[in-house]
């Protein structure tokens, strides 16, 4: 079964207020399966294949400690169909008021024991937007809290521009906030999940997570769509990709 319908003007509240909007149920059962069995199927057959950006391991010896997957709509038919799919479209341009483009589908797991916990960043950071209007599609495919590394964020903090980051030591989330800060904290709301569940965040929202300290998985999918407002902003671009050539070749 399809939803085929959410509270749209809460969801837009929520979003401009806080940063996020949480839309629960967004994708059925039956749906979650079938991801489910995709992804199975794509890191076996898929995987393998891919270059090394586009993969990510908590340990590169350990291939059971896979965390992230970035382009996946580039590698596979099925997650092409999955990124493309209208209702992310429709909400996209609710909350970001316009069309929105659709950039990088993800897949994250922070695997039981094994995980990093998840520096608190903005996603426009790496985006290097102008203006900085993006989203993060972000559906749960487990029941997640904050037990096994659910999402926490600043809530509002999207209002407020974007703030310095620095290099950090987790792999796929190499820049972190630097300037944390009592306020933050203050504001910090942590999200629970089941699976089918949709967080929406924008890209200047303040965000973190805890390691998994479970014995459960904690799968999602980030799917990032780019308000058509938004174009590359080349200088922050260029700063960035020297700054993380930097720190590979450290």
């Amino acid at each position: 079964m399809i939803k085929t319908g959410y509270n749209r003007q809460a969801a837009k509240q929520s979003f401009d207020r806080d940063g996020y909007t949480v839309i629960r149920a967004f994708f059925s059962a039956e749906e979650i399966d079938e991801i489910h069995d995709e992804i199975a199927r794509y890191v076996r057959d898929i995987v393998p294949g891919l270059p090394t950006k586009s993969v990510f391991y908590e340990s590169c010896d350990d291939l059971s400690t896979l965390k992230q997957l970035e382009h996946m709509s580039s590698y596979d038919a099925f997650f092409k169909r999955y990124f493309e799919d209208p209702r992310f479209f429709e909400l996209g341009e609710l909350l970001l008021d316009g069309p929105v483009t659709a950039e990088n589908l993800q897949w994250f797991d922070k695997p039981p024991a094994q995980s990093s916990p998840t520096p608190a960043h903005q996603d426009g950071f790496y985006f290097c937007l102008k203006p900085n209007e993006a989203l993060n599609m972000w559906l749960s495919l487990d029941e997640i809290d904050e037990s096994n590394g659910c999402i926490r964020y600043v809530a509002g903090s999207h209002r407020r521009g974007l703030r310095p980051h620095l290099n950090t030591n987790t792999l796929g989330f190499s820049q972190g906030l630097s300037n944390w800060g009592p306020e933050d904290s203050a504001n910090e709301v942590a999200v629970t999940t089941s699976p089918g569940d949709l967080i929406v965040h924008h890209s200047l929202t303040i965000h973190r997570a805890d390691a998994n300290q479970s014995t459960r998985r904690r799968q999602a999918m980030g799917g990032i769509y780019y308000s058509h407002r938004a174009k590359l902003d080349h200088e922050a671009r260029s700063s960035y990709l020297r700054n993380l050539d930097e720190l590979v070749n450290q």
